[in-house]
């Protein structure tokens, strides 16, 4: 499925496989390392570049959710290549539907109508269906404004472009501190639909991963039909169907402070899902997880008891995702984003847990 969801809070089980074989011990993010992220500052863009800048990135937002839209993608990390393919139409009085499909690997397909999303695994028969979480994938971006996302990174309009045979406008978004990467956009010239993203180190600019339509459509006068995505939505005869639960929490009352994070991230939302323990005999581990977002780059924040659980502290990375896992008391913490370790570490060190009374 679209790696963007992979990556972002998605809906195929957050936890990567190196959670369980880290070996890397954790260790509390040092003054000198919260100096060395305060050092590093991208030069300022003057006022016309910043607002032309913020205008951008909110038609790029737009565009994805309001434009008619057909191609396929790339995602691409290190020697990792995965394509997919997309239809997404958008009417004024149902909202928005949408297909995804890949086209490498074990098939997969999601419908989605608004927030209402089903995932088809055929190999299984299996149809997960549950609520959209976030709406930041591909080629959406950001989780908010255009303006809230330059109070952590700084623009360059690096002028035009052309990606996959569209005229296109070009942003590099260079961050303020050594708390995330560096990101460069490629949104199309006519309607600001994302038609490149890359994640950049912004030490070096080397690419760490990057998604990019290789074809595309984009206009009202596409042929797509919804009637196909609502009828594949309603025809699901023959599928074994799971709900998965999930419900909002609040992790504060629970006892849980998470400080002061690294600058510019604040808390988006905050969920209990079960997880199966590792003995199917016993129940159910209930994992509460909180997310938190610059508007560019998202953390997440499990927790999970440490009873019938076989997770391990450590530390680990899968190009430009990282993951640090830490025990707290009765309870395992993971912490898993598209930042540097610095950044998961910062958060980490900022975690407190007190029984409520």
């Amino acid at each position: 499925m679209q790696t963007s969801r992979l990556n972002k809070t998605t809906n195929w089980g957050r936890l990567p496989a190196f959670l369980c074989c880290a070996a890397v011990m954790f260790t509390a993010l040092s003054a000198a390392s919260q100096a060395h992220a305060q050092g590093a500052s991208a030069a300022a863009a003057d006022p016309a570049t910043r607002q032309n800048a913020a205008q951008l990135l909110d038609r790029i937002q737009q565009a994805a959710q309001q434009q008619n839209y057909e191609g396929t993608f790339v995602y691409q990390r290190g020697a990792f290549v995965q394509s997919s393919r997309i239809a997404h139409y958008a009417t004024k009085a149902d909202g928005e539907f949408e297909q995804l499909e890949s086209l490498d690997g074990k098939p997969r397909k999601m419908l989605r109508h608004n927030d209402d999303l089903y995932t088809f695994v055929p190999e299984r028969k299996l149809l997960v269906v549950e609520k959209r979480q976030n709406k930041d994938a591909f080629p959406a971006l950001l989780s908010t404004s255009g303006d809230q996302v330059l109070s952590v990174y700084e623009p360059k309009l690096l002028g035009t472009d052309r990606v996959a045979g569209i005229d296109s406008q070009v942003v590099e978004l260079d961050p303020k501190d050594n708390f995330r990467f560096a990101y460069k956009l490629w949104a199309d010239a006519k309607t600001g639909l994302l038609l490149r993203s890359q994640m950049l180190d912004p030490s070096n600019g080397q690419v760490l991963q990057q998604l990019a339509f290789t074809q595309v459509r984009i206009g009202t006068g596409l042929a797509g039909d919804k009637t196909a995505i609502v009828n594949g939505m309603r025809n699901t005869a023959g599928w074994t169907v799971v709900r998965p639960p999930l419900e909002t929490v609040d992790m504060e009352s629970q006892g849980w402070s998470f400080g002061a994070g690294a600058p510019g991230f604040r808390k988006i939302r905050e969920l209990r899902r079960p997880m199966a323990a590792r003995d199917p005999n016993e129940p159910p581990i209930p994992v509460d997880q909180a997310v938190f977002s610059d508007g560019l780059s998202a953390i997440s924040i499990f927790v999970e008891p440490v009873e019938h659980n076989s997770r391990k502290e450590g530390s680990g990375s899968n190009g430009a995702t990282h993951v640090l896992v830490k025990r707290s008391g009765d309870y395992f913490i993971t912490l898993l984003g598209e930042v540097p370790q610095a950044t998961l570490q910062q958060f980490a060190s900022a975690i407190e847990y007190k029984a409520p009374r």
